[in-house]
């Protein structure tokens, strides 16, 4: 078995356990949602203040485009609701990262 599919084994059973159900144009995704700005502060300083993002694998970024809407399924407080995509980083690793900006 090649190491590209060993990855995509790995990432499954990830992804399955750990994802974060969201909806990009409606389209059902799993990913690793992260809103920086819910991390905890360290004293007092912040550990993050960069823009939220969900990291999807490549396959499921067929069709994704900049402007499109995602619906992250959290709760407000972990930073679900609604977003637009500001732009898309793959990342070289079988997995993309989406930038997100939060939409009213």
């Amino acid at each position: 078995m090649a190491f590209r599919d060993l990855i995509d084994d790995l990432d499954e059973v990830v992804f399955d356990v750990l994802g974060d159900l969201a909806h990009i144009e409606g389209r059902e995704v799993l990913g690793m949602f992260s809103a920086p700005w819910l991390q905890p502060k360290l004293g007092q300083i912040n550990t993050g203040l960069r823009e939220p993002h969900l990291v999807i694998r490549v396959g499921d970024n067929t069709g994704v485009d900049t402007r499109q809407s995602v619906v992250v399924d959290l709760p407000p407080e972990d930073g679900g609701g609604n977003y637009i995509i500001t732009r898309i980083e793959p990342g070289g690793d079988g997995l993309v990262t989406l930038v997100l900006r939060k939409t009213p």
